[in-house]
């Protein structure tokens, strides 16, 4: 039941054609791939960030 078949693809993505058009659908892809590439980005930022801090704090847990 969870599992979407070839036939269910085509339904969705025949939906979306008519909703916003064959030639908004580029751009929509664009700003999702975009805003995907920005949240990994901050997501290593963020492990960049953080691992110092945790390595200090280990290091001051063995002392």
């Amino acid at each position: 039941m969870g599992k979407l078949g070839g036939t269910e693809w085509l339904l969705i993505i025949v939906v979306v054609v008519l909703l916003f058009g064959g030639k908004k659908i580029p751009e929509l892809m664009k700003g999702l791939g975009t805003g995907i590439k920005e949240f990994k980005n901050a997501a290593k930022e963020d492990d960049h960030t953080t691992a110092p801090k945790k390595a200090q704090a280990q290091d001051e847990n063995k002392l």
